[in-house]
């Protein structure tokens, strides 16, 4: 008689626990023990329990393979969650570690593989290539594709986050944590009127109620061009900014109009030369349709805006057109004019920034593009697969927080199209443009940097931070071993992305791209977006009034009527609330651990140990500073997009 130990270790959330028989059977290349029911004196998995068992068998099974776990009523349905099972020989000799971080549901069984990485390559045996083959046909049953709108990314097959399997569920913490702050958010602000402001002042009648430090200092400092010209870089959207090298044959500046906002012996044309003019350009905003609300036309604008790189006052705005089109009705705005003028052509400018930066910058180039590797990981990839073990804790919760997006947000009576003016018809004309566009070498900020011509902008935090976090993720991702691996696959219909790879390089590139965008890409469109918005004048999510065609046209009564009236704002400010997050678990810390082998664990914490680096870096950087830049420290990065 041979005796195993076994360990099982349930999961630590909510309602992990069960009181349901749970039996085990250990698989050997070398035959199977007896289905042993697993029952100690006392209760049994319970939430966070790590339960020791023994099973005996007649003789030596071999190598272990694989571990199966059976779940059958007891006296009431009760789910179980197991992180994984631990088997020790009876020799004493190396305990072999089966992840499984899977809920058991009804009447089941689930076979799990010891946790070494293994690809099909490194397989032969027939009960293993099996079980990969059975693995990847359930997960390709339960994970189905489905296209949500043409010209968009393809998702996962559900109509709400209710349909999708419980594995890729919220837990039950983040699921109260998320209701909660809509609930919170909701309630705080009161949401009942629809009425305009009479100045901007008003606004702090709401402003109290949810604040943060970066949100008080905007409401303080949002009328000055370099804190205009500092959002460009750091804000909620900053790979918007592109270095100008000719002016847009559409956007007729010239030099004498600009000449005050030049340092003295400069003009324009020797500034751009010099590589100190820099452009925000709109354009994929012209002909967006605008929404509709409660029976009110909104409005949309396409503007250019041209920024110069001062010697001594930093990165200002020095020209403003809110329309594609010159002419008489389209003005150019300058710094010179009536401040009320030049103030509002700045607030245009910003509201634009709403609907680029929620749609295309956050939405579609993290949440969606994320999707794509999230379904084809599912799918494609069985849990014994290095890839899988390297994405998985990466991809979390994402299908959910997506479901959660396309019907609360996104959906036809979802939040954007209450109070966003692209909201209906024009959020979804406007994503599918920026596909159109989207390309793999933008997905890579190293190339996105220089392509915009932006590598040598001061103060550009953003930059700096996402660069040294690039690299702490690429170095991570060589860990995956491509030499035999050659890829063939279609996820993502972007310009630059090959049909196939086949070498380490372009694997590891791609994971990175994967990792990076997850974490830190979306951290920096996401995790601002309160500090950003919430002072509404500041990033406005509608414009009620169409833009002014004359300079002189100017009021404060045109503006007041033009802003987010007050229940838009007070729903401005409750969602941006709600996507203020940080992070529950931060970048490189893993509550799954997938991986078990030694060299494996030592590459994830060489990746801690540089991620440790970059933290104190960026707290050093920003140490006494009013405006700090911590949105991509890798404590408040979350390790996937899970809001």
């Amino acid at each position: 008689m041979e005796v195993y130990t076994v360990t099982v270790a349930t999961g630590t959330s909510e309602y992990s626990g069960t009181n349901n028989y749970i039996f085990v059977t250990l698989i050997g290349d070398k035959g199977e023990s007896e289905r042993t029911l697993l029952d100690n004196p006392g209760l049994d998995f319970c939430r966070g329990a790590v339960d020791q068992y023994k099973v005996s068998t007649q003789s030596r099974l071999g190598t272990l393979l694989l571990v199966r776990l059976e779940k059958e009523k007891y006296w009431v349905e009760d789910n179980w969650f197991c992180r994984y099972v631990m088997v020790e020989p009876p020799d004493g000799g190396k305990v072999r570690t089966f992840p499984c971080y899977r809920w058991l549901i009804g009447n089941t069984k689930v076979e799990i593989r010891e946790g070494t990485a293994k690809t099909l390559l490194d397989d032969s045996l027939p009960t293993v290539v099996a079980h990969r083959k059975a693995e990847l046909q359930e997960r390709q049953k339960t994970y189905r594709w489905v296209t949500w709108a043409k010209g968009i990314p393809r998702c996962i097959d559900a109509k709400t986050e209710a349909d999708l399997p419980q594995d890729v569920r919220f837990d039950n913490e983040k699921r109260s944590d998320f209701e909660h702050s809509l609930h919170y958010a909701y309630v705080k602000l009161a949401i009942r009127f629809g009425k305009s402001w009479n100045d901007l002042d008003d606004f702090k009648r709401i402003f109290w109620k949810l604040r943060s430090p970066i949100a008080e200092y905007c409401m303080e400092h949002w009328k000055e061009d370099w804190f205009f010209g500092y959002q460009c870089l750091n804000g909620c959207n900053p790979r918007m900014i592109q270095r100008c090298q000719k002016l847009p044959e559409n956007f007729p500046v010239t030099a004498d109009m600009v000449q005050s906002s030049m340092a003295s012996k400069t003009t324009l044309n020797k500034e751009l030369q010099a590589g100190n003019i820099y452009l925000l350009d709109y354009s994929i905003m012209d002909g967006i349709p605008a929404n509709t609300i409660k029976g009110k036309l909104q409005y949309i604008a396409a503007p250019i805006c041209l920024l110069y790189q001062h010697p001594d006052d930093g990165l200002i705005p020095i020209a403003i057109q809110l329309e594609q089109s010159p002419g008489l009705e389209t003005p150019i705005f300058l710094p010179k004019d009536a401040p009320l003028a030049w103030l509002f052509a700045k607030m245009w400018v910003r509201h634009s920034e709403f609907q680029v930066f929620q749609l295309l910058s956050h939405l579609l180039r993290t949440h969606l593009v994320v999707e794509v590797f999230c379904v084809a990981t599912l799918r494609q990839l069985p849990a014994v697969h290095p890839i899988y073990k390297l994405l998985a804790p990466h991809l979390r919760y994402t299908l959910e927080i997506n479901c959660r997006g396309r019907t609360q947000l996104i959906s036809a009576n979802g939040i954007f199209k209450r109070v966003v003016s692209t909201g209906g018809d024009g959020l979804l004309i406007l994503a599918q443009r920026e596909y159109k566009v989207l390309t793999y070498r933008s997905l890579q900020p190293h190339y996105d940097f220089s392509d915009r011509g932006v590598s040598q902008l001061p103060n550009y935090f953003y930059r700096e931070h996402s660069l040294m976090l690039w690299e702490a993720v690429h170095r991570y991702t060589l860990y995956t071993d491509g030499s035999h691996i050659k890829v063939h696959f279609c996820l993502l219909d972007v310009s630059g992305l090959a049909s196939s790879l086949s070498s380490r390089e372009e694997l590891s590139t791609l994971l990175a791209v994967a990792i990076f965008t997850s974490t830190a890409q979306h951290a920096a469109t996401n995790n601002g977006q309160f500090d950003w918005c919430a002072w509404v004048p500041n990033t406005p999510c509608t414009m009620r009034l169409p833009p002014p065609a004359d300079k002189d046209d100017v009021t404060m009564e045109r503006i007041m009527a033009t802003l987010p009236d007050v229940s838009q704002s007070c729903v401005q400010m409750a969602i941006t609330w709600i996507l203020l997050s940080s992070a529950q678990i931060p970048l490189g810390q893993y509550t799954e651990d997938h991986f078990t082998e030694e060299e494996a664990l030592e590459v994830v914490d060489s990746f801690r140990t540089k991620l440790k680096e970059i933290e104190n870096y960026i707290l050093d950087q920003n140490a006494g500073l009013d405006l700090q830049y911590l949105f991509l420290l890798p404590s408040r990065v979350e390790n996937s997009i899970t809001i």
